[in-house]
Parts: C-alpha cells; sequence; structure tokens
C-alpha cells in the first residue's frame, strides 16, 4: 500500500513539472518582490518549485524573499539547496552569507563571502557583504570590550562546531587559565 501511495505521489509531481510555467510564476514572484509583498512571493516561487525543483533562479529568489521576511533558517536552507544544483552560483553564496550575518555567525558568514568572491572576485555585492560584516565583528567587539552579548553567547553554546571545541581538553584548560589569571592570557 505504501509503495503504491508513494508511487502515486512521485507520478502527481512528475505530471506537475513544467519549466515554462515555473519561469513565469517566477517573474510573478519577482513583481511580488518589486512591490515589497515578500509573503505573496514566497508562495508564487514555491509553486514555482513545484513545476521546476531544480531552478536554481527559483530557490536564490525564494531565499531572498525569506530574508526579508527574517526567515533566516528557510532562507539557508533555500541557498544551500541552490548551491547543491549549482556549487558556482554566485548570488546562493550571497543569500547564504547574509544568513549568516543576521543570524550572528559572523565567522561562518565570512567563510562564506570568501567561497563566493573565490568564484568572482570582483562581485561588488560579496565585497560589500563582507565588508559589512567585518565592521560588525569590529564594531561589536570594540562595544562590547567589557559587556558579554547574552544573545551572541546563548547562540554560539548552541553551535555545533563550538560544542566539539569546548569537548576539547586543551581548549578547556585555555578557557580555565584565562578566567583564573586574565592578565597572563
Amino acid at each position: 500500500m505504501k509503495k503504491a501511495e508513494k508511487a502515486k505521489k512521485e507520478d502527481e509531481e512528475r505530471k506537475m513539472i513544467n519549466p515554462e510555467l515555473a519561469e513565469e510564476l517566477r517573474k510573478q514572484g519577482n513583481e511580488f518582490m518589486e512591490k515589497g509583498d515578500f509573503p505573496n512571493a514566497v508562495k508564487t516561487y514555491t509553486e514555482g518549485l513545484k513545476r521546476d525543483p531544480n531552478s536554481k533562479a527559483l530557490y536564490a529568489n525564494r531565499s531572498l524573499a525569506y530574508i526579508k521576511l527574517m526567515e533566516f533558517p528557510h532562507a539557508m536552507k533555500d541557498a544551500e539547496k541552490c548551491l547543491q544544483i549549482d556549487p558556482t552560483f554566485v548570488k546562493a553564496y550571497i543569500r547564504k552569507a547574509t544568513c549568516h550575518h543576521f543570524m550572528k555567525e559572523y565567522h561562518k558568514a565570512l567563510e562564506v563571502y570568501d567561497r563566493g568572491l573565490k568564484l568572482d572576485p570582483e562581485n561588488k555585492e560579496l565585497k560589500e557583504g563582507r565588508m559589512r560584516t567585518m565592521q560588525t565583528v569590529s564594531s561589536s567587539a570594540y562595544a562590547s570590550s567589557g559587556d558579554h552579548d547574552e544573545e551572541r553567547l546563548r547562540h554560539a553554546a548552541a553551535d555545533p562546531e563550538i560544542q566539539l571545541l569546548l569537548r576539547d581538553p586543551r581548549i578547556q584548560q585555555t578557557l580555565k587559565d584565562m578566567q583564573e589569571n586574565p592578565i597572563a592570557a
């Protein structure tokens, strides 16, 4: 029964594929974006992706619409899907780095900007985004030199990469030494 239901669903999805209609929906979504109607743009791009699930332009555009709606996890998924389809698509790097920036994952944003700049060293959006992230990092380091940004600390503690680093005994010892004698650090 499950195999039959799965086959039926796959058949229905294949019947929906229509790249020409997907392109029309992309243009319609772009019109919604120009008007600032981001929820309808997301709906239109989503419908377009049903018609052409391998459209990097639709994923990149929906990612931008999600960014405008401040739905960064959704925007990140679309940017990553876009990069799976075409790892050389620079707009996907811009979208992904923007998501990292707004999620206050500045080190990840800088990495993504750098990967994009390797593909297109003269891209204005990549350069400006990287510069903006660098300014944010330096200004937040200056502004909170004695304070702790609790939100950033909670976010960092939830990051799997940071959790892995904190399990390292050498890192734990270094942090302990820094707390006991900050001047020596």
